[in-house]
């Protein structure tokens, strides 16, 4: 048995370590919750969110998005901090967790907490010093900011339940879409496990809903919500099964949000993807945000966009234009006519510039100038309006040709697609925060 070398580390060393490896975790998102402070405490939650700043990567690093400790009794194939990695292990205490917090906070650097962790020596164990960490934070420091929290899979209920009322969001990663590829590259986790947290969060916040009406100063239970994470590129999922496993969580567990995460190949082992140098598949995880954002926002369904003989998203073109070109029959949409629901499909036209064009049209005809103000994207959305029965410019109803053009437009690709480096923006970046600086911060 190796022997394990124990050595003082410090607060600095622990932040870079324990900040560095977060940065795989994308789950991380503004609060949606409006919950002010009571004015003894610090900070508060406004609903617009958080304001956030994104890393080289395009990972979202807006709050102090910290791992509790990277040590793990797992051996999940494709992560960092797996058990038989030979890695640098650390872990922060709850008092540590307090200090960074509520300093950061003071010096404007942060607006809240993303605490996500390793399992160290039992999920309960992890929990209890999540949990213990969060309590000392709102009760202790009176810090009412916003935090957002992962619940471990396998941990005690009652912890789980906890821990919620001291979150404004809490999130389980989903880890990869199947179960199949969940035994393959993490043999040690089990659906069932991943899921029960899950459905755990989902009927405390639907009791709690009950019990703010019967008494309105009743505690909160995750007012934001829950989100989860899969991983994609890492097993052989299309897009069809990806997508269809999102529309089901997002039905079956009231969840805000499912975040996708490009595979990174960060280990040497055979069950993973070989290395072929192409990097993360960035583009096929922006095309499943985008896909995602119709299921939540657009009223699509998964089998309207993708289906088995179709299984994969149209690397050129954004989900909505190539359910478009693939339904023609229902274009062009005469603008001042068609329902909310029906414009909403219109590639160039957005949830909110649909609502401006009902809303619009009542005071009279709407001209393709009127829909430019609005906010609707002619450059796509010339090819399947009408504005009293005319088109913008004579064009053909054709598949061929109207892809032609679309791709002709040079859309802006995510700088994630292209240039993409993987080093995350430290915290320190803009700040040019210094080691004594830190010592100061404990001291």
């Amino acid at each position: 048995m190796a022997e394990v070398i124990q050595e003082q580390i410090s607060l600095y060393d622990k932040l870079q370590i324990l900040s560095d490896a977060a940065k795989y975790d994308v789950a991380c998102t503004s609060s949606g919750v409006d919950r002010q402070g009571d004015g003894t405490g610090m900070g508060n939650c406004s609903k617009a969110g958080i304001c956030h700043s994104f890393s080289s990567d395009g990972r979202c690093i807006s709050l102090l998005k910290i791992l509790f400790t990277n040590e793990c009794i797992f051996d999940c194939k494709y992560c960092v901090n797996r058990s038989s990695n030979d890695v640098v292990r650390t872990s922060f205490t709850p008092d540590e967790i307090c200090t960074l917090t509520m300093e950061f906070y003071r010096r404007n650097y942060i607006e809240g907490l993303f605490l996500s962790s390793g399992v160290l020596k039992s999920p309960n164990y992890t929990m209890e010093l999540i949990y213990a960490a969060l309590y000392k934070l709102r009760h202790e420091c009176n810090f009412q900011g916003y935090i957002h929290v992962k619940a471990i899979p396998g941990a005690d209920q009652e912890l789980v339940k906890r821990v919620g009322f001291l979150a404004d969001r809490m999130s389980v990663n989903l880890e990869l879409p199947t179960a199949e590829s969940l035994k393959l590259l993490a043999p040690h986790k089990t659906r069932k496990n991943i899921l029960a947290p899950m459905r755990l969060v989902q009927q405390k916040m639907q009791d709690n809903r009950q019990e703010i009406v019967l008494y309105r100063n009743a505690p909160r239970f995750v007012p934001a919500g829950q989100s989860t994470q899969m991983i994609i590129g890492a097993t052989p999922e299309s897009d069809y099964q990806i997508l269809n496993v999102a529309e089901a969580l997002y039905k079956k567990f009231e969840l805000k949000r499912v975040f996708y995460s490009a595979f990174v190949a960060v280990n040497e082992d055979s069950a993973l993807p070989a290395k072929t140098g192409e990097g993360p598949p960035l583009l096929r995880e922006h095309r499943l945000y985008q896909a995602d954002w119709l299921l939540r926002y657009y009223r699509f369904e998964a089998k309207e966009l993708l289906d088995e003989n179709n299984p994969n998203f149209n690397i050129f073109l954004d989900p909505k234009c190539d359910w478009a070109l693939k339904h023609l029959e229902y274009f062009p949409v005469e603008v001042n006519k068609a329902d909310y629901n029906t414009l909403l499909r219109v590639p160039g036209i957005g949830y909110k510039s649909a609502s401006r064009i009902v809303k619009a049209r009542k005071m009279g005809t709407l001209q393709f100038e009127d829909l430019k103000k609005m906010g609707v994207v002619l450059k796509r959305a010339l090819y399947f309006l009408t504005c009293s029965g005319k088109m913008m410019y004579r064009t053909k109803i054709e598949e061929d040709y109207i892809l032609r053009n679309l791709l002709n437009t040079k859309e802006k690709l995510p700088d994630s697609v292209t240039g993409m480096t993987f080093k995350q923006l430290s915290l320190f970046d803009d700040v040019n925060f210094r080691e004594a600086q830190i010592q100061t911060i404990v001291g």
